[in-house]
């Protein structure tokens, strides 16, 4: 392995020893932030997830990816319904907010539908989805989903890349 720099990449076999440089790697690639909710015998839940990619038109189909390892992950496993929101460039404490504490819904506008899924307001898009499939992937779950209601709204994306939020601004 070399010391990284424009002309002279680090170049590496992923491995047990090395995934904090894995983990630098995929940071690379820049994403959306979104927040996932659903409904829990503990109450609305949330979570702060960068693993989304829309998958399908026809029928409308989402992905994320919950880590395993989450101490939330019990509340999203098993989810039949669930709501994933795509948060603006303004909605940097409501990912924070998910991040430390999974029920962190105070001061956050919100109602709760008719499924029991809390939904996050003014965000920058919301999909509400019933579970499609899932699937093992490695130390995450690959859970697609199908969209059931969809809403948008202008505005600029917040975004994750390298370790920090940030914002993309169309020109």
């Amino acid at each position: 392995m070399t010391m990284q720099n424009a002309n002279h990449p680090v170049t590496f076999e992923p491995d047990s020893d090395n995934t904090r440089l894995l983990r630098d790697a995929f940071g690379r690639f820049a994403t959306g932030v979104t927040v996932v909710t659903t409904h829990s015998t503990d109450g609305p839940v949330g979570i702060t997830a960068n693993s989304f990619s829309s998958v399908s038109l026809e029928p409308p189909l989402v992905l994320w990816m919950p880590d395993k390892g989450s101490r939330r992950f019990q509340y999203f496993e098993e989810a039949e319904h669930y709501a994933i929101h795509v948060l603006s460039h303004h909605q940097a404490e409501v990912c924070n907010g998910f991040v430390r504490n999974a029920h962190a819904f105070d001061q956050l506008p919100h109602r709760i539908d008719e499924k029991g899924i809390p939904l996050i307001e003014n965000c920058l898009a919301r999909f509400e989805c019933k579970r499609f499939a899932a699937y093992e992937g490695g130390d995450h779950l690959i859970v697609l989903g199908q969209v059931l209601q969809a809403e948008m709204r202008t505005g600029d994306a917040l975004t994750f890349f390298s370790g920090k939020l940030g914002q993309i601004a169309p020109r």
